[in-house]
């Protein structure tokens, strides 16, 4: 081979490695696709990915805790996670008591509330967490955020696993369970309206939703500041009236080994006018990713791609 023709061979390898180099793949775990993380999620990833540049992806998966693990195992980039399991994967506390802290986990954005769903069918005479005792009551899976959530609730009312018949399924199984009449009572923590749920509504003889007030909510709120009072508006799920519960932070978190400026550039162009124009108009919950919202309960620290926009935008000192 002539020394022009290696030359010419050599720089074409070396383009094609650079721009190899240079496409960023972002794995963003998700939740069950019948839950709020798996479209939003979806939809973060396209609005963000920039060809040539950022591949982005969402993944669906068993939720927060699952995604939180697999940030930390290195088989995903980034993934939606309550604040709560965020926070106690960094600190080593709660769900991840006496396991090795997740000290690269860092914020890319809070979202949008998560409200806890306890679903039931309508005229169950369910009214409240203390009647579950004995019930079949669905938890969701190992692995999401609902199943440590659930637990707190019922153990604020008293009531223990072993009062209830627990079944450990994601909440579109639990609301086919619900409706034929194996299952009484299914938690759900996400956004309102969640797909399943609303499906499940408007089909057969229609649900309620148990609420959660009172002194046993307001003992877990003081025990547990990251829980927000919320109300799922009436009509959110047809025919159900509005109903007071507890919400969470659906946040986006991912490693701080992940690269400053991909996270800069992806934590920019969420916040783009089309970005923000595409989430209000794909999503319930889409009007709450605002960059405003961005900042707010963050209870672990910002990755620096991220920190940086949000210095620029005037949001963090």
């Amino acid at each position: 081979m002539s020394i022009k023709k290696w030359a010419a061979v050599t720089a074409a390898v070396l383009a094609f490695a650079g721009a190899a180099q240079a496409q960023q793949f972002f794995r963003i775990g998700t939740g069950g696709t019948a839950g709020t993380y798996y479209p939003v999620g979806g939809m973060i990833a396209n609005a963000v990915s920039q060809p040539g540049k950022i591949v982005a992806t969402a993944q669906a998966s068993n939720g927060s805790l699952a995604n939180v693990n697999a940030i930390a195992g290195g088989s995903m980039e980034a993934g939606l996670s309550q604040s709560d399991v965020a926070t106690w994967a960094y600190t080593g506390t709660g769900a991840f008591e006496g396991k090795p802290k997740v000290t690269d986990l860092r914020m890319i954005a809070n979202l949008y509330p998560e409200s806890i769903h306890l679903v039931v069918k309508k005229g169950s005479g369910i009214r409240t967490v203390a009647d579950l005792k004995g019930k079949r009551v669905a938890l969701d899976e190992p692995g999401s955020g609902t199943l440590i959530n659930a637990r707190m609730v019922l153990a604020a009312y008293g009531v223990k696993e072993s009062d209830i018949k627990p079944d450990y399924i994601k909440p579109n199984q639990a609301g086919d369970k619900l409706k034929d009449g194996s299952l009484d009572a299914f938690f759900f923590v996400g956004g309102a309206p969640a797909g399943a749920i609303a499906e499940l509504a408007s089909s057969g003889a229609g649900i309620e939703l148990v609420p959660l007030a009172g002194p046993q909510i307001d003992a877990l709120r003081k025990s547990s500041p990251y829980f927000a009072v919320d109300t799922i508006a009436a009509n959110t799920y047809k025919d159900v009236p509005a109903v007071q519960t507890l919400a969470v932070g659906a946040q986006l978190v991912t490693s701080a080994k992940v690269d400053t400026e991909t996270v800069y550039q992806i934590t920019k162009a969420m916040y783009s006018d089309a970005t923000q124009k595409t989430l209000q108009a794909g999503h319930a919950k889409g009007k709450f990713i605002t960059k405003e919202n961005a900042v707010q309960a963050v209870g672990i620290p910002f990755h620096p791609g991220a920190e940086k926009f949000y210095k620029e935008m005037g949001l963090l000192k």
